[in-house]
């Protein structure tokens, strides 16, 4: 447990020092609610009870998820590799889990906080109004993250280099960007591609968290939960066979 505190500690370091992933993961969600909060206000829909910055918010924490969960894991993971961290790390008398479990800490911590961050600027400049419960909303968070973890390090045991993967991750992360209902409602999209969405890992993380946010129970969100937990159980039996750390 301390080689894990103190790995945790140089991890979290090391990641804030990264520009792009903080900037992508810290203030890029910062700049969009400031954004489109601005040009739509969050004055409530007539008949509906709430705003377009109440709906839009959801959709950005997913975002959050899946920026910790893919470019940023799978860069980190691709460029230690490729330097001959990992290698370094594995020769050490600390357990290959508990690498990876700091890693994985670090990024999870990293999400919570922005995830913060995000919904103090929500509240404070737009006044987000909240319909769920926090403790569900909490464990949706942690399901979508682990989830996106699982899926990040199996694309990152095919990354040889940081450029491959830079290359896998916004292969993966920018069609689920547009299409995943996380930057633009499902609704706005025409019925023939919902069936098609519901394929990118994202849309099954902003259909839960939203539909949480709003007061919804899980009963309406078995099929999410179920696939989630499908990449998640998958994600991590891939892994352990093809995780390299060289």
């Amino acid at each position: 447990m301390r080689g894990l505190g103190k790995l945790f500690i140089v991890d979290f370091k090391l990641f804030l020092r990264e520009p792009s992933g903080f900037f992508f993961t810290m203030m890029f969600p910062q700049m969009m609610i400031l954004l489109f909060g601005s040009l739509y206000s969050n004055k409530p829909i007539p008949g509906r009870g709430y705003g377009i910055v109440d709906m839009l918010l959801p959709g950005y924490i997913a975002l959050i998820i899946a920026t910790t969960g893919l470019p940023a894991l799978i860069i980190t993971m691709a460029a230690a590799r490729e330097r001959g961290i990992l290698r370094r790390l594995r020769a050490t008398p600390l357990f290959p889990q508990t690498i990876l479990t700091a890693q994985v800490f670090t990024l999870l911590a990293m999400t919570l906080v922005s995830i913060a961050l995000l919904i103090a600027t929500g509240s404070f400049v737009f006044h987000v109004r909240f319909f769920g419960n926090v403790i569900s909303v909490f464990l949706a968070l942690l399901l979508g993250s682990f989830s996106f973890f699982a899926l990040g390090f199996v694309v990152a045991g095919l990354a040889t280099t940081a450029r491959t993967g830079l290359m896998l991750s916004n292969l993966i992360f920018y069609p689920m960007i547009f299409l995943s209902g996380a930057t633009i409602p499902v609704d706005n999209f025409p019925a023939w591609m919902h069936p098609y969405m519901k394929i990118l890992p994202l849309y099954h993380v902003v259909s839960l968290v939203q539909g949480l946010w709003f007061g919804k129970p899980w009963s309406e969100y078995t099929g999410d939960v179920t696939i989630l937990l499908a990449i998640m159980v998958g994600g991590v039996l891939v892994s352990a066979k093809t995780f390299r750390w060289e």
